[in-house]
């Protein structure tokens, strides 16, 4: 990747900005902060120590700050604000599993909703900060298993903790803007932009979260296992983690420049028509990773949703963001990562952003200008 190149994306807007990620030793936080880095930003992160060994983010060793730092340590969050001065901030530290929700409901809660309050009220006594991005999940809406995609203004829920829990941050979002951001009639020139992005299930090399269907099985192939599958016939909005991230970085610079009016939730999910499924997937890869096997199971001790998909046509229409990969790209890149990592120890996750970025400057994307 030619790095003057690199820093061109997005209107040059991160190069030489200092950027502030909660989360960022998570394996989307992780990915964000190896695609800011090579824009140029000064990247600080702040983030409990990796859950997995290996994990992403020690794999990469990128050169940026990272703080090793809970977000309901409010006095802790409110000095490194204070004391690296970000311009935005992207909010990605959660608990994001859905059944260790089940199991730790108070502290899904804690992290995720006043874990949020804790970085809103850090801002608002940070005055660089002109911008945030909340990045809550698809699984804000209340899901009633419906054909239809959801849309930002669906009606928010959860049925498990986990969801329920970024609802609630949804909700703490909108009352933070309304309230003291952008929304505030008092301040209408206000200094700082918050927007929420709900995206989820994304897929690629470098995670080892536990209960996740590409970590499962990576784990159990690597060691000539069988994955058990629980849930084959469920539908989820497949992408590659890069995907949703490309549309945080377009969100991120509109507030940046200060424009008001994308200062909302937004759906970040992939474009293919045909709905897939677990069974779905797994034949998919099982086609690029041949060794890897699988059996059902029916202990289903917590109820999941079996469907669900997000409509992305504001996001098409008003910020101009499209998805680069289809499914089958996706899962080809997501074996080869596994794949080259299992057998020689090495990344390909340099490889797989310039890749991505040169199929999106193909596209003509609006962010690649």
């Amino acid at each position: 990747m030619e790095g003057m190149e690199i820093e061109r994306l997005f209107g040059g807007i991160y190069k030489g900005r200092t950027v502030l990620i909660t989360g960022h030793t998570g394996f989307k936080g992780s990915w964000l902060a190896l695609w800011l880095q090579q824009l140029g930003a000064r990247v600080v992160g702040y983030s409990l120590r990796p859950p997995t060994v290996p994990s992403h983010s020690d794999l990469l060793r990128l050169p940026i700050v990272s703080i090793t730092g809970d977000i309901r340590d409010r006095e802790k969050l409110e000095k490194v604000f204070l004391k690296y001065q970000p311009s935005i901030v992207f909010h990605l530290a959660a608990q994001a599993l859905v059944l260790y929700s089940y199991r730790n409901p108070r502290e899904t809660f804690e992290t995720n909703v006043l874990g949020t309050v804790n970085v809103f009220e850090a801002a608002r006594k940070t005055k660089s900060i002109r911008a945030i991005v909340n990045v809550t999940s698809d699984k804000c809406y209340e899901n009633a298993d419906r054909i239809p995609a959801y849309r930002e203004e669906d009606r928010l829920g959860g049925y498990d903790p986990y969801s329920a829990s970024k609802a609630c941050s949804e909700i703490v979002t909108f009352a933070y803007a309304h309230s003291f951001f952008q929304g505030c009639s008092k301040k209408p020139a206000s200094r700082l932009l918050l927007a929420s992005a709900r995206a989820g299930n994304v897929l690629g090399g470098g995670d080892w979260a536990e209960d996740r269907l590409i970590p499962d099985v990576m784990r159990a192939v690597s060691r000539k296992r069988s994955v058990p599958i629980r849930h084959f016939k469920a539908t989820r909005p497949w992408q590659h983690v890069l995907e949703p991230l490309s549309g945080y970085l377009q969100l991120g610079q509109r507030l940046l420049d200060g424009e008001r009016r994308y200062a909302e939730a937004w759906n970040f999910g992939p474009s293919d028509k045909k709905i897939f499924r677990v069974g779905e997937v797994l034949a998919l890869l099982k086609k690029e990773w041949p060794a890897i096997a699988y059996h059902l199971v029916t202990d289903r001790v917590y109820p999941e949703a079996k469907m669900l998909h997000l409509n992305c046509s504001k996001a098409h229409a008003r910020l101009k963001w499209r998805p680069v990969w289809g499914i089958k790209r996706c899962l080809q890149k997501t074996a080869a990562w596994y794949q080259h990592y299992y057998t020689a120890g090495k990344l390909n996750s340099y490889r797989d952003l310039s890749d991505y970025i040169q199929d999106a400057g193909k596209k003509k994307l609006a962010w690649t200008r």
